[in-house]
């Protein structure tokens, strides 16, 4: 542990002096500074044309930022490990393993309809800090009611987290590492043949919000995004997974999680906020910003904000239903296979023990190639 800690302290030396005036963290601005910024944003395109530019250099700065453009050239080769099927009330649940590069394995569960159509929508569903999140029970029971709806929901882990302990949650690159496996979930989902290409959504909540309007700003092969308590003007992201890399400045530019989340137009996007975290201001800042973008796209049908001002930061109850309602709309799924007419009932998913959900455990243990370690990964990865 020594060893890693020292390598990564030298590591993040090493290029400390050209990336951290470079980094925007946590609370970077005050909610007035960043009410100002956002109008000097607006100032800085008029028409599609300019807008598309601007656009271009947001999505360009992410890209290189995290280094994205550094990672392995590799198309396919997931080598997935499925076990442990299980039928439960209208949906099935799988433990999951897939390659993310040679000797790294992303971990999760994939949820599934009992009787999945030819092609159905598929989902990608990170989460948020905790180091269990993935086998807690929210995301069990989101991933449930939207695969009995009739999508397959791939729930992976945060890198360092519940199965992901190849690394360590807080290593220098997480934030490139996580956005790699968000985009190997995707063309793993995308290279199965019971998955419409046209129908993919994501949704996550608080860093996992992050990692979705992260990857649909910079994949449009994700049609559908619902990112969950975490557009803000002013929070960037308290964590290097989020924002420890710089992606929302350069030389050329200054950005923010809104601008970036804007990148999804003219694909739909709802905002889910709340009035007891960061996002608290959505429907006075962030939400008209992100609208007068869409406007540009003709599409302001195509973006909504549901904002519960007496709730706090998480993905509970109330935030799922609309996403529920906004997901299944927009990949058309099943609102019958789900009691919409007094709330959205959930009483049909069965909880499983943490243990249930996990691929690898004694008997079945990680495979014999996993590289170990930050070091050894940010040592075969080899970033510059």
């Amino acid at each position: 542990m020594k060893k890693i800690l020292l390598f990564a302290f030298l590591y993040i030396s090493a290029i400390a002096n050209a990336q951290d005036d470079m980094l925007c963290m946590g609370k970077h601005w005050t909610e007035d500074e960043a009410n100002l910024v956002m109008k000097n944003f607006a100032n800085q395109w008029n028409d599609l044309e300019s807008w598309e530019a601007r656009a271009t250099t947001i999505r360009n700065g992410i890209i290189s930022g995290m280094k994205l453009d550094q990672m392995p050239n590799i198309e396919g080769n997931f080598h997935p490990i499925i076990r442990n099927t299980r039928t439960m009330d209208g949906y099935t649940v799988q433990n999951v393993a897939i390659e993310s590069f040679p000797g790294f394995y992303i971990t999760g569960n994939i949820y599934m309809p009992v009787q999945p159509k030819k092609e159905n929508a598929a989902i990608l569903s990170p989460h948020g800090h905790l180091s269990d999140k993935r086998l807690k029970e929210d995301v069990q029971t989101r991933c449930a009611t939207l695969a009995r709806m009739g999508a397959i929901v791939f729930a992976y882990d945060m890198i360092g987290y519940a199965e992901s302990t190849q690394v360590t949650h807080k290593m220098p690159i997480a934030l490139v590492l996580q956005t790699w496996n968000s985009k190997r979930v995707l063309e793993y989902l995308l290279s199965r043949p019971d998955v419409d290409a046209n129908r993919i959504g994501m949704t996550g909540g608080s860093g996992g919000g992050t990692q979705t309007f992260v990857l649909t700003a910079i994949d449009e092969r994700i049609k559908v995004s619902v990112p969950v308590v975490q557009v803000s003007a002013h929070f960037f992201g308290g964590c290097v997974c989020e924002s420890g890399m710089p992606i929302h400045k350069s030389e050329e530019h200054q950005t923010n999680n809104v601008e970036i989340a804007a990148l999804c137009a003219p694909r739909p996007l709802l905002l889910i906020s709340d009035g007891l975290d960061w996002t608290r201001n959505t429907p006075r800042i962030e939400y008209p910003y992100i609208q007068s973008v869409y406007a540009l796209y003709n599409a302001e049908h195509k973006v909504e904000n549901v904002h519960l001002a007496a709730e706090k930061h998480n993905y509970g109850y109330s935030k799922r239903a609309a996403a529920y309602a906004f997901l299944a709309y927009h990949l058309k799924l099943n609102y019958g296979n789900v009691n919409f007419d007094r709330g959205v009932l959930e009483d049909f998913v069965t909880i499983l023990p943490q243990d249930d959900l996990k691929v690898f455990t004694q008997e079945n243990p990680r495979p014999s190639n996993a590289i170990m370690g930050d070091e050894a990964i940010m040592k075969y990865l080899n970033l510059n």
